[in-house]
């Protein structure tokens, strides 16, 4: 299982995030790539290394050229944006996810719904950059599951659009409501709603790094000196269970409902919620009921400490008032990504391996999918060159 640990020993803000996922290997190319699909104008993204108290990391600006969120932003707004790009569907899951977060702090601080709320700070279109940007970096890292260390304490004020604010922000208070945090008492702002939102989303929990083998660290920037070194530090390794090295067998549920009342158009939206919440798959089945009843069996496979989640979810998506749970063992090869040059371009192939062979190979859909259209060729034909390059290369 890969997971990334955020160690925010200086705080986590939007950009440190980013910044901190490309120094651990996230593609800064693909990443740049990808955000295009947001159809965003009139912003740089700029990459440098820099060095805080003695610690080298990679710093990540938003340059926007054009102040197109002075007026704010509505999330209905941001969520169409999002919606309406070609990412995947799992980055646009997380991302509106995580601004609808920040979203409904912000409405519960103002007395207001989350309609009325119109984001001055989040809604830029840094903050937009920053939460996306994750999203993909997560996806190209192939992450499977996201951890945290506590949250630092830190005192001030802070002035933002509705005035002069206490440190942490309110936003940032009523997100991570329920979340550990330690003291450390820096004066200044080292936590921001974005860096808040994000890890509330994605945080499976908080607490000490996970037992797993290590693979790489990144170190993301911040932009001020608070005296120690303010930096994002995550570390990205392999989580495996104890005396399986060739093959892991980790318990996953199953939760199962008969569904014949509900239009399917809704499923789409089950979907989604339940992948960006962490389901591992989730499929339909066509069955028949009683009286011949034509039926949908809705089927979730995720983590044990996730049914409750999961079925949270499905309750309030569909209209069963009933969830079958199972227990099982899966077996999962240990898998790596590498990167192939064809004449279409660079794809992507996820190597599954057993005791250092290769056992199976499969090109990125979405990579052969973008290949293909920009070449005007089937997308077979893409994921054969792809394959062909993979097996014609030398094994590292």
């Amino acid at each position: 299982m890969r997971t990334a640990y955020f160690d925010c020993f200086a705080g986590i803000s939007g950009d440190m995030t980013l910044g901190a996922l490309v120094d651990a290997g996230a593609d800064f190319e693909k990443l740049k790539l990808e955000l295009a699909k947001l159809d965003i104008k009139d912003y740089e993204l700029i990459l440098s290394k820099v060095v805080r108290s003695g610690i080298s990391a990679t710093d990540i600006e938003v340059r926007v050229h054009h102040d197109h969120g002075h007026h704010g932003r509505s999330f209905t707004d941001i969520k169409q944006h999002i919606e309406q790009s070609s990412l995947s569907d799992s980055v646009k899951a997380k991302s509106i996810a995580i601004f609808k977060r920040l979203g409904e702090a912000e409405a519960k601080i103002h007395g207001k719904s989350i309609e009325e709320i119109h984001f001055h700070e989040v809604g830029a279109i840094d903050s937009i950059i920053d939460i996306v940007g994750t999203c993909i970096c997560l996806a190209l890292l192939e992450i499977d599951k996201v951890f945290a260390g506590p949250i630092p304490t830190f005192h001030g004020m802070v002035k933002i659009a509705h005035g002069t604010f206490p440190l942490p922000a309110p936003a940032t208070a009523e997100i991570l409501k329920d979340v550990p945090w330690r003291e450390l008492g820096i004066e200044g702002e080292i936590v921001t709603p974005t860096g808040a939102a994000i890890l509330a989303e994605l945080a499976e929990g908080f607490g000490p790094m996970p037992a797993m083998t290590l693979q790489s660290t990144g170190y993301g920037s911040g932009k001020k000196d608070f005296g120690i070194p303010n930096v994002l530090r995550v570390m990205i390794g392999e989580q495996e269970e104890p005396g399986h090295k060739c093959c892991k067998h980790p318990e996953v549920a199953i939760l199962e409902s008969n569904i014949d009342d509900m239009e399917p158009q809704v499923y789409e939206v089950v979907m989604e919620r339940l992948f960006a919440a962490g389901a591992l798959d989730v499929y339909l089945t066509p069955i028949q009921m009683k009286k011949n009843r034509p039926a949908t069996l809705l089927s979730v496979i995720c983590d044990p400490e996730k049914i409750s989640a999961m079925g949270n979810i499905i309750f309030e998506e569909t209209s069963t008032i009933g969830i079958r749970i199972d227990r099982q063992s899966r077996m999962c090869l240990p898998r790596i990504t590498v990167t192939v040059d064809t004449k279409y371009g660079q794809i992507t192939i996820k190597v599954a391996h057993k005791n250092g062979e290769i056992i199976n190979s499969q090109p990125e859909y979405e990579d052969c999918k973008a290949a293909a259209a920009k070449h005007g060729v089937p997308v077979k034909l893409v994921r054969d060159a792809a394959i062909a390059k993979f097996y014609s290369q030398p094994c590292d």
